[in-house]
């Protein structure tokens, strides 16, 4: 696991780079979250390849678990990926309605996620 920081705004945003995923369960998102957090990060950026599939499944419940832990803690997350790809309505609905908030963002690119998170 790497991170790379971005600097924006005065904010340092953690972006999480990895060759293989590093979130399978939600105690690995808060593991994770913690790690950051600790190390003074309150804004991430993870990449949808780094996260099990099942995430994506809404039925799983890993997606609201994970989501859960970094709103109660207040680390706001950008996940970048094509989420377009997913038949299911129902996350599209989620990611829709995520979007609209400003602790959690599905988006397509690195510099959206930096600036929606530097906000």
């Amino acid at each position: 696991m790497n991170i790379q920081v971005h600097q924006q705004n005065e904010t340092a945003i953690a972006e999480v780079t990895s060759d293989q995923v590093l979130i399978h369960t939600p105690a690995d998102g808060l593991q994770l979250m913690v790690d950051l957090y600790y190390q003074g990060y309150g804004e991430v950026i993870l990449h949808e390849r780094n996260i099990t599939p099942e995430f994506f499944d809404l039925k799983t419940g890993i997606a609201g678990e994970v989501l859960q832990k970094f709103t109660t803690y207040r680390v706001r997350l950008a996940i970048i990926g094509d989420f377009a790809r997913y038949d299911s309505k129902s996350l599209r609905d989620f990611i829709f309605e995520s979007n609209k908030g400003r602790q959690i963002a599905f988006v397509p690119s690195v510099e959206e996620a930096v600036g929606r998170l530097s906000n």
